[in-house]
């Protein structure tokens, strides 16, 4: 096939558009995410500039899972709707080209971009959501007073609640801690202040409490409380296991494993991180996941089969009209893609097969549409 000027032409125009989209949807979700996932995380803590830098070039590549395939879509929209608005395409139909070759210049696009999200999704993604996970612990390492904020819960470390009124470098007022198993309270902690004490090359801290007041309770089998004892413990100490912040961080589910090893576990059935045989529940979440990766890479191709005759039928030059129709299609096709993800540990529900029913529906739908589209 010959590259002919109008290839060039509508391949530039659909390129510019969804490069101009992919920049403004990440903006828009990438920003925010930061800003949220920063300060759900650390609060007001002063990061290094590294730090920030780094994690914003971790969100950036499970965000382009999303953005690559939305703004492909609103770009397909936006210019197939000019084009038909302004009968540029009754033109070339009448100088014999037919709708697949008018095209061409799209699919091939849309294949290239289908390309670059299968690198991101199998590959790239994987990678980051790991890695943002275990920088949250490597900056309480470095700075174990930074968990405590004013303010706010920490709910970080398993089996503890812990509320901080007002924090002074390692000086804690207004402490409560609640020790919760399950997710039931079995000590709570009032101290009027507390100093953190850490000691080089160990996890835990010492909290050394000041006018500390301790409710013991005890539950019935029924989980109703039985007992609850008062101790007035005047200045104690007590040992925070930031340790087990460790044990829950190395924890991986499986978004955050390689497509190579959810391979492996869906062969052996075993778990690639543990090591133990896994039950059938996580072998779904590991099939669903890994139809997750290869479902949302062909979601460009999809996207160009729906796009194309929705734009041509729209004939909106509006930007309004073309990101109105690519945000109603993008829903839909999420909403299979949420609903697979909520049921991802029921293996009943094929949460596997609900993963391609949007691709599977979709591409139904467009091939449809662009066939009566050629035939017009």
């Amino acid at each position: 096939m010959v590259v002919r000027i109008f290839d060039r032409y509508l391949g530039k125009q659909v390129l510019s558009a969804t490069l101009m989209g992919v920049l403004l949807l990440s903006g828009v979700m990438v920003l925010g995410n930061v800003y949220k996932k920063l300060d759900e995380l650390l609060g007001d803590t002063q990061l290094p500039l590294g730090f920030i830098l780094e994690f914003i070039s971790l969100v950036i590549p499970f965000s382009l899972i999303f953005t690559i395939p939305w703004a492909f879509l609103t770009g397909i929209l936006l210019v197939f709707g000019r084009l038909s608005a302004d009968n540029e395409l009754v033109s070339l139909r009448m100088t014999g080209w037919s709708m697949s070759r008018i095209c061409a210049s799209v699919f091939a696009l849309a294949f290239a971009l289908s390309a670059i999200c299968y690198w991101v999704n199998v590959s790239v993604s994987p990678m980051a959501k790991d890695r943002i996970k275990r920088m949250f612990f490597a900056v309480a390492l470095d700075n174990p007073s930074a968990l405590f904020q004013e303010g706010r819960v920490l709910d970080k470390v398993p089996g503890f609640r812990i509320h901080t009124t007002k924090r002074d470098g390692n000086v804690l007022h207004g402490l409560e801690i609640v020790e919760v198993e399950g997710r039931l309270a079995k000590r709570i902690i009032h101290a009027e202040r507390a100093t953190l004490e850490m000691q080089p090359g160990v996890l835990d801290i010492i909290m050394h409490l000041e006018g500390a007041e301790i409710e013991n309770i005890t539950y019935t089998p029924e989980r109703t409380v039985d007992k609850v004892e008062f101790v007035n413990a005047g200045k104690t100490a007590m040992l925070f296991p930031l340790s087990r912040l460790k044990e829950d961080t190395v924890k991986v589910n499986a978004s955050m494993k390689s497509t190579g090893m959810l391979w492996q576990e869906i062969s052996d059935g075993v778990d690639g991180a543990t090591g133990k045989k896994m039950e059938e529940k996580d072998m779904s979440r590991s099939l669903t996941e890994l139809s997750k990766r290869y479902s949302f890479s062909l979601a460009c191709i999809t996207f160009a089969l729906v796009g194309i005759p929705l734009g041509v039928t729209a004939q909106r030059r509006e930007t309004s009209t073309g990101f109105a129709l690519s945000l109603v299609t993008a829903t839909v096709y999420l909403v299979f893609i949420i609903l697979a993800d909520t049921l991802n540990d029921k293996p009943s529900a094929m949460p596997h097969l609900i993963m391609w029913a949007p691709n599977v529906l979709f591409m139904g739908m467009g091939g449809w549409l662009f066939y009566r589209l050629s035939r017009r």
